[in-house]
């Protein structure tokens, strides 16, 4: 064989792996995946074996399983990735986007600096809600990300992989609920000492207990904070019948997400603003074909599921009901607001119903001690949905215990899909509006300089050339102070839409903007969330909440759609905690492969000390 001909072997050996791992879209495949994919009538594996002896692949042998196979280096040509495996702790210098993809479905970004590197930890919770159903292919994943074997940190890895299914919850034959442990030993020293009274009504074997019914959920995160996550396995309720048909046909990936989760019978959909989260949970209603509950934060988003499942389903109308403050119907279907479901006096409406499907929207809420009152439904599928697990108090691991393990997709695939545009996010460091706002602040403390900072008039300059820079484009300015809404909206001339507008009102000019009446309106945080402004193409967040992750995805996410631009700006004030705050809100983003600059202000000459942008991901 010529040197040529061996050479268009490789390569296409190496284009029909790679087919098959976009195909499975998961960073392993077996070798009868990719002989399907290539349709080929012979055994693939010499010509895997082959480009593993060439290092062009990497190979992970599986007792009692068949060998899987991964990409053997995935990094860019700027990229340095440093690993410190007794802290658990990554350091990646200007990472590829596919990089950063992989890291965020083990690590934690934990820092990034104005250099292009990033920090990541490995902790327990980490490992426990990977979204992977063998510890081999999350160690695949691991390889592929660092670009090699880590032994001490596998070996670390494996043992968290292993205190994570030593209790699970299973459905007993006559119908009670039950947990097992791997051994007497954990339940009679780790189950029994930590739960209270009456949530193990009695033992039923040495490592086997039964289960009240209504204290599953705190079984769940009383030993989840003990180290130990209960792997849920319960034959779930399906309620009442309620066949319908969804209209739209669903992307590959949501067909992805819907088969996992009937697989699982409980789970998050995490996917990016735009990606089609809620025609995803459409589709499994369908699957499940039982009376469904759906909790949302807002009317707002009441509504829009209201509109949703009328254009996207053939449920009849009067099938579907809504249960908040300015309606009160139980239905087959009934969509309600968390603040409403949790009340004692309308609880037991709730919970005298069959439901087969409870669906918690924008899920990230379930840990606040509101909401998490309607997660002890646990006897039923239970679907969370949202962009930003993320919370600043840092018990976002809650929400995967109390609902359901994560399922999602990389939002870097999508966005090379053209499924969602990709946000161009810039932070934009503003001087002072003058030497007299400066001379307050310095003078201020706590949250009254927090405060100075925000509403620095400066931004509202910078806020002009933005809009005349796209004036064009749909733009929605977000601030965090009422006060600060109100001066923009009256300099702009232009709407402010915040908590204290009457609902009708908030409705309507929420409406004028989707059809394009409305061309920019300023929103207080009753827009951070749920609502659907598919053609906003420019969000500008003028203020926020401190350094809120969460917060900064959303704002950028009301930009993320199919089609068109999408961008976002963060102003901060150059020299105050707020540049610190700015960097922290937009970390989320970063650390799901979006790309995240520096920028100069349109409205003012250079900084101080001179310099010019700079951006983390330039390669």
């Amino acid at each position: 064989m010529t040197d040529d001909s061996a050479d268009a072997d490789t390569n296409a050996h190496l284009n029909a792996f790679y087919d098959a791992l976009e195909s499975r879209r998961r960073p392993v495949v077996l070798a009868t995946e990719v002989a399907a994919v290539a349709d080929a009538s012979v055994d693939v594996a010499a010509d895997l074996e082959e480009l593993a002896a060439q290092e062009l692949i990497g190979r992970l042998d599986v007792a009692e399983e068949s060998t899987v196979w991964f990409p053997k280096d995935t990094t860019s040509a700027d990229e340095r990735i440093t690993v410190f495996e007794k802290r658990r702790e990554i350091v990646v210098d200007r990472p590829a986007q596919y990089t950063r993809a992989l890291l965020t479905q083990f690590a934690h970004l934990a820092d990034t600096n104005r250099e292009g590197g990033y920090i990541y930890m490995v902790r327990e919770e980490d490992v426990w809600n990977a979204p992977y159903e063998t510890l081999t292919e999350l160690l695949a994943t691991v390889r592929s990300a660092l670009g090699g074997r880590y032994e001490a940190l596998e070996e670390w890895i494996g043992g968290q992989w292993e205190r994570a299914h030593k209790f699970r919850l299973v459905t007993h034959e006559d119908g009670y609920v039950v947990l097992e442990a791997q051994s007497a030993d954990l339940l009679g020293n780790i189950a029994e000492p930590r739960l209270g009274d009456g949530v193990l009504r009695a033992r039923i074997g040495d490592a086997t207990a039964w289960v009240a019914d209504d204290r599953t959920a705190e079984l769940k995160r009383t030993l989840y904070e003990a180290g130990y996550p209960v792997q849920d396995h319960r034959d779930l309720e399906t309620g009442d019948d309620l066949p319908f048909e969804l209209r739209p046909e669903l992307r590959s990936y949501q067909a992805d997400w819907v088969d996992r989760f009937t697989s699982s019978g409980s789970g998050v959909l995490v996917g990016p603003p735009g990606s089609g989260k809620t025609i995803a949970a459409l589709g499994i209603m369908s699957e499940i074909e039982g009376e469904t509950l759906v909790l949302v934060p807002s009317r707002e988003l009441a509504g829009q599921w209201h509109d949703a499942i009328a254009e996207h389903t053939t449920l009849s109308p009067e099938l579907v009901g809504e249960y908040h403050g300015g309606s009160k119907e139980i239905r087959p279907v009934t969509i309600a607001t968390y603040q409403t479901a949790g009340m004692d006096r309308h609880r037991m409406l709730f919970d005298a119903r069959k439901w087969g499907l409870i669906i918690f929207d924008e899920v990230h809420h379930i840990p606040s001690p509101i909401h998490r009152r309607s997660a002890s439904l646990q006897a039923k599928h239970r679907l969370g949905l949202t962009a930003t697990p993320v919370r600043e108090t840092d018990d976002q691991e809650e929400i995967y215990t109390l609902i359901g393990p994560p399922i999602g997709t990389d939002w870097e695939a999508l966005f090379e899909a053209g499924y969602v545009a990709e946000p161009e996010v810039e932070i934009r460091l503003l001087p002072w509006g003058s030497e007299s706002h400066r001379t307050e602040y310095a003078a201020s403390d706590g949250h009254g300089r927090r405060q100075l900072s925000a509403t620095n008039p400066a931004k509202l300059s910078e806020i002009s050339a933005i809009l005349h820079e796209n004036r064009d484009s749909k733009a929605i300015v977000f601030v965090e102070y009422i006060d600060q809404g109100n001066a923009i909206s009256e300099a702009l001339d232009v709407p402010f839409i915040s908590g204290e507008t009457p609902h009708a009102r908030r409705s309507r000019l929420f409406d004028q903007f989707r059809r394009g009446e409305l061309d920019t309106i300023v929103v207080s945080r009753v827009g951070d969330e749920g609502i659907d402004l598919p053609d906003a193409e420019i969000a500008i967040a003028a203020s926020g909440l401190g350094g809120s992750r969460r917060q900064g995805a959303q704002r950028a996410g009301r930009t993320m759609r199919p089609v068109g631009k999408a961008r976002m700006c963060v102003l901060a004030t150059r020299g105050t905690e707020e540049e610190d705050f700015a960097r922290n809100r937009t970390k989320h983003l970063a650390a799901r492969g979006v790309r995240v600059r520096e920028a100069e202000p349109v409205a003012f000459g250079e900084p101080p000390n001179g310099g010019g942008s700079t951006d983390a991901d330039e390669e």
